[in-house]
């Protein structure tokens, strides 16, 4: 919900990585029983907003997920890149 509520303001650059478990939440299709987030739509809310989404590509691999099930404005992503995103960032927020 943070990373949506920053999104929607001018010029904040919002970058989600998600690592291990939290790979999940990526994939597309979420069958989320009522009263329940829908972590899909919290998701491509932020990157329609110009947010990026990265998900570990070894934690998908050790899930079952592949590329064609990540939901939309999601991609594989490698710890490269969150070591380059980190690097890059004024403020690294970690939940």
């Amino acid at each position: 919900r943070l990373a949506g509520s920053l999104a929607r303001r001018d010029g904040e650059r919002v970058r989600v990585f998600l690592i291990g478990d939290a790979a999940a939440c990526a994939k597309a299709g979420q069958q989320v029983p009522q009263g329940y987030y829908n972590l899909e739509l919290m998701l491509r809310s932020v990157a329609r907003r110009g947010g990026e989404i990265g998900v570990c590509g070894t934690c998908m691999d050790a899930r079952g997920i592949t590329d064609a099930e990540l939901a939309e404005g999601c991609r594989r992503s490698t710890l490269d890149e969150l070591t380059d995103w980190t690097q890059q960032a004024e403020r690294v927020l970690v939940f």
